[in-house]
């Protein structure tokens, strides 16, 4: 990508970058299809303009509540992102809100991955919907906590049925030798 920091999935454009909605990223919104959508090229960025999608934004209280204070029964994997919670986000979490069973990620600050990486994830599948993709349904990004909340697969990941665990870690050092 010309003019790009960075390379591969999570480059970035020199300037903010605009993706036209009719290139269908929600197929299923024929109002949603026509617009134009400015994406944040940075967390303050975002911060300044969070309405630029239809995700929820939480807070990390909120995100504390849903996992019972992250408790460890609550883990249900961890990778190069951090750690994920299983959650519950219902009225003791946000009055009003619809019971909902989610996935937390949890950037890990020590991780490989950072502000860049989880941006890019709040700013594709913030705005991509797809009966194949899990749902992004909002985020946390208040102080240095950086959280993504998706709809939680009762059956696992596509991951999880393709390449068992004992299996998983094999191919990703195979795919990454070769």
């Amino acid at each position: 990508m010309e003019g790009a920091i960075g390379h591969g999935v999570g480059a970035y454009p020199r300037s903010n970058p605009v993706i036209p909605q009719n290139a269908n990223l929600n197929a299923h919104d024929p109002e949603k299809a026509n617009s134009i959508v400015v994406i944040p090229k940075n967390v303050k960025d975002l911060r300044q303009n969070p309405g630029s999608s239809d995700l929820d934004i939480f807070t990390y209280e909120e995100m504390k509540l849903s996992t019972k204070h992250f408790r460890p029964d609550k883990v249900l994997g961890e990778g190069g992102f951090g750690i994920v919670y299983k959650g519950v986000i219902d009225e003791n979490v946000r009055p009003g809100y619809k019971t909902t069973y989610v996935a937390i990620k949890e950037l890990d600050p020590e991780s490989l991955q950072g502000d860049r990486e989880w941006l890019a994830e709040v700013n594709y599948l913030g705005h991509i919907r797809h009966p194949n993709l899990v749902k992004l349904i909002g985020y946390c990004c208040e102080d240095y906590h950086r959280l993504l909340v998706y709809e939680y697969m009762a059956s696992g990941s596509l991951e999880k049925h393709l390449f068992p665990s004992e299996y998983s870690v094999s191919m990703s050092v195979h795919v990454d030798k070769g």
